[in-house]
């Protein structure tokens, strides 16, 4: 058995469970057909980081606690927490839920005291035996943090107020009213001096003294070349995920259109935007501060902090100061969240697939004490790495390189040829798609426009043509000459109905009622006789 490896700028990254690596046995495959594995090699040469690491169909959400003993994840089918134990290396116990889970906080030191987020607009507070208490919230919740000076759980959603729930009191508070038109994606405290962050569908990020209650700051990201909607936000997109640094000043800011922007609280405008290139909305963003035994590569950017950004296909970590990739996985499933044991390079990545995957970076830090055997079973079981290259780089063709005005640029450097077109830097790309197609917020707009107009048109009522059991085809073609007859007369009579009822006598007398009622009457048009009586009728 050997450990699957990529590699991406020298920097490898193992899979130790997920994927195909430890096949999963189904919980209705017989007993007979479980014996007939231990021949399989595959299976018998598994491995597994932790036992049971998975959900029936897909895992939501997962976290570790504080004390780094144990780790909590919310999946389905049907609706369930389990928590497991890293001292044992498998699930300590699960307990189902009546909905789904958005997202869940852990507020204390293990897993013994949890607040939920589900999709019924309820927080669900458990403690170690059982669920403790439920509320309801007014509207669709979203995200949520907790303030631990003031016991505070706030909570933001389809709205533009910000909940807020005291654990203490035991009642709910006066909510913030923020500035949005639609509502909040991110809720985030700032570890260091406890202040609020709330960013918004609007495309922006609000920033609330929890001493003063009142807004403080705001943010205002734009990006070039994200054309902005004809009714939507005003950057064109929203912020779908938030994150503070552990010294008070560093935030990041994920949006919906895969862009990633790194500010200083102290300035307006970002130092870094990164691009995830997918365009998909960021889920997941993560300060990964250095840590004292981290293995030193030869070229891989090992100094200083690092960003872990993931959309629902890509992960990918770079560094903070200089933008430079550090390395990127992609799991074989969509991604929901990722969770980085701390002070090590072991990373869970909840997903839509049946386990949760593992990979472990040597590079970002050691592994942790409780698993210390993977920085020799990695070495021991490696298989050789896949190389990627060209992380930042866009492919292209020939015909695209002539529509851009890049083609004198092919032999020089900036082009590399691979197989049948080019690979250009990504920045020069969206520079000279800007300059090539100025006009593409005009068509983007009319685009826009006609797309909301063939929605409009789709959500009418249509009226619809019942017509008969008997004679179906005669009745279908008896309307459609009235429909012709009554077209041109429109002019005439425009109150009279196009269609009519369901049956084609309702335009002249009821003498020929019975013929599309009664069964009798039914004119059969595979009859030989019938077929000599219309030998060139046309049959639609």
């Amino acid at each position: 058995m050997v450990l699957p490896a990529t590699s991406t700028n020298n920097v490898k990254v193992y899979t130790v469970s997920g994927s195909n690596l430890s096949r999963k046995i189904p919980d209705w495959l017989a007993r007979r057909k479980r014996r007939e594995l231990q021949k399989d090699i595959e299976w018998t040469t598994r491995i597994e980081l932790i036992q049971d690491f998975g959900f029936p169909e897909a895992s939501l959400r997962i976290k570790a606690t504080p004390d780094g003993e144990f780790c909590m994840a919310t999946g389905v089918y049907k609706p369930q927490i389990r928590v497991y134990d890293f001292a044992h290396m498998s699930m300590k116990f699960d307990r189902h839920t009546d909905t789904e889970n958005v997202n869940f906080l852990i507020l204390s030191d293990d897993w013994t005291k949890t607040v939920h987020l589900q999709s019924d607009r309820t927080l669900e507070f458990h403690n170690e035996g059982q669920m403790h208490f439920r509320a309801r919230i007014p509207k669709f919740g979203r995200d949520l943090a907790y303030h631990s000076p003031s016991c505070d759980v706030l909570v933001g959603g389809a709205s533009s107020e910000v909940y807020r729930l005291n654990v203490e009191q035991g009642r709910f508070l006066s909510p913030f009213q923020t500035q949005t038109s639609s509502g909040i994606n991110a809720v985030r405290v700032n570890p260091a001096h406890q202040l609020f962050g709330f960013g918004t569908e609007d495309g922006t990020v609000e920033f609330w003294d929890p001493r003063a209650r009142n807004r403080i700051g705001v943010i205002e990201p734009t990006l070039p070349n994200i054309l902005q909607p004809v009714s939507g936000t005003r950057g064109g997109f929203e912020i779908s995920a938030l994150d503070f640094r552990g010294d008070g000043l560093g935030t990041a800011v994920g949006t919906s259109s895969g862009h990633v922007l790194l500010y200083d609280l102290r300035q307006a405008r970002p130092w870094q935007i990164k691009d995830q290139q997918y365009g998909l909305p960021i889920k997941t963003l993560k300060w990964i501060e250095p840590t004292k035994n981290t293995y030193s590569g030869d070229s891989a950017d090992t100094e200083g902090a690092k960003i872990l950004s993931a959309d629902s296909k890509i992960i990918k970590l770079w560094a903070v100061e200089s933008g430079r990739p550090f390395t990127s996985i992609e799991p074989p499933n969509d991604i929901n969240d990722v969770c980085v044991v701390s002070n090590s390079g072991l990373m869970f990545v909840a997903n839509e697939g049946m386990e949760i995957q593992s990979y472990y970076v040597p590079q970002l830090g050691p592994a942790p004490r409780w698993a210390h055997f993977l920085e020799n079973l990695t070495e021991e079981m490696e298989e050789s790495p896949t190389q990627t290259i060209y992380d930042d780089y866009k492919f292209v063709v020939r015909r695209e390189l002539e529509s851009l005005g890049l083609a004198h640029l092919i032999g020089s450097p900036v082009l590399k040829p691979y197989m049948h077109g080019f690979f250009v830097d990504l920045r020069l790309y969206e520079r000279a798609k800007a300059i090539a197609n100025p006009f593409a917020y005009e068509e983007y707009r009319l685009r826009r426009v006609q797309e909301k107009l063939a929605e409009a048109r789709e959500s009418r009522i249509r009226a619809t043509t019942k017509l008969p059991k008997v004679n179906r085809a005669l009745a279908q073609r008896l309307l459609q000459l009235q429909k012709a007859e009554k077209a041109k007369r429109l002019s005439e009579d425009a109150d009279e109905q196009a269609m009519g009822d369901s049956s084609a006598e309702e335009d002249g007398d009821n003498r020929f009622q019975d013929m599309f009622a009664n069964p009798e009457f039914e004119v059969d048009e595979e009859d030989d006789e019938f077929k000599q009586l219309h030998p060139t009728m046309s049959k639609r």
